[in-house]
């Protein structure tokens, strides 16, 4: 019995137990925030819960076959033995990797703000295809997706679309999309063959429920005006287009895809609440911590999480030197190679953090 583990299971049990009895209180309910900080715990912690039962059924197996030996020998009680120490020995690591704590947006929703970068027209078509290829994997996973915002661009790209990924554990598969991308091919437009080099930018935000975030009305600006397409040209006639600025903050928040004026400022609102929430996260997790996950930079050419290489058919993610088909992978909507090693890589590191704590 390995003394490490059984303080595990022993903290998993009572973790479980304090947030289960938290939850029964009478007025549990009452303060929402609270409510649902401990569901979202509770529920985080059911695969360790279950693991733990597990290895205390194993453990207690292996000492009755000991106790039962110590009595005298039998070859029936051995293999009992030899059988709930082999499950005690797979379950020790399982334990130790599900105790690592989940980065706790990991269940939620996400929104993805995607801009085109460096690189002009060509950095437009790639944002588009970006779009695409997210649209594609999100509906593999079977997650759902809505489209936000879009603001196109010339030649059929775009300049910069928001959209949502709905589905449980959405954030955990997106999160580690957010940063510069960075595609080299030959435009269509140029004649020497020559490779030219463009970029997107793609931040990921984590979606706030409204008891996440407390949102005072009076530190809102909003302004409406008219949408507008490519080129400045009028998409309709009235004022339905929500630019929503945060005052305290001074965040922006620009919604246009929607003819209704209504339907924009509850858009605005959500991508707001999500941006103040990664906000009020960066803030906490920076006076914890000396480093974070990257976020999006300038879009210069020079800073890339991800090459898509179309001359060598190849995306290259530069954070974790896995490189994977790009025409018969990639463009299809099959990231999967990619965001689970990113996901390994979290856990791995996460995991090495635990050991030396």
């Amino acid at each position: 019995m390995a003394s490490g583990v059984t303080a595990l299971v022993e903290q998993i049990e009572r973790t479980r137990a304090d947030l289960a009895a938290a939850l029964s209180e009478p007025d549990a309910a009452s303060d929402r925030t609270r409510y649902a900080d401990l569901t979202r715990r509770f529920a985080g912690l059911e695969e360790a819960a279950s693991l733990a039962a597990r290895w205390r059924d194993a453990d207690a197996r292996a000492t009755e076959a000991r106790e039962l030996l110590a009595e005298g020998d039998d070859d029936d009680i051995r293999a009992l033995l030899r059988e709930a120490d082999g499950e005690v020995e797979v379950l020790e690591p399982l334990i130790r990797h599900a105790m690592v704590e989940p980065d706790p947006n990991d269940g939620r929703d996400v929104i993805v703000e995607l801009r085109a970068g460096a690189g002009g027209e060509e950095a437009a078509l790639f944002a588009r295809d970006l779009l695409d290829i997210y649209g594609r994997y999100a509906s593999s996973r079977g997650f759902q997706v809505e489209l936000l915002d879009v603001s196109d661009a010339d030649a059929g790209g775009l300049r910069e679309a928001t959209f949502a990924v709905k589905g449980k554990g959405a954030f955990s598969v997106f999160k580690h999309e957010g940063g510069v991308h960075r595609v080299q091919r030959v435009p269509a437009t140029e004649s020497q063959g020559r490779i030219h080099t463009s970029t997107a930018t793609v931040a990921v935000l984590p979606e706030a429920e409204e008891v996440d975030v407390t949102i005072d009305q009076n530190d809102l600006k909003i302004d409406v005006y008219r949408s507008s397409g490519p080129g400045g040209q009028s998409v309709n006639t009235t004022d339905s287009a929500v630019r929503i600025t945060h005052v305290p903050t001074g965040i922006v928040v620009s919604m246009q895809d929607e003819k209704s004026q209504l339907q924009n400022k509850e858009r605005a609102m959500r991508v707001l609440r999500a941006r103040l929430l990664e906000k009020a996260q960066a803030e906490q997790e920076a006076a914890l911590r000396t480093t974070r996950r990257a976020h999006v930079g300038s879009g210069d050419r020079s800073e890339k999480v991800r090459t898509y290489n179309f001359p060598q058919n190849r995306v290259t993610d530069h954070r974790i030197g896995v490189s994977v088909a790009l025409k018969e992978q990639v463009l299809q909507g099959h990231l999967s190679s990619l965001t689970d090693a990113l996901q390994a890589e979290e856990r791995r590191l996460l995991l090495e953090q635990q050991a030396l704590s």
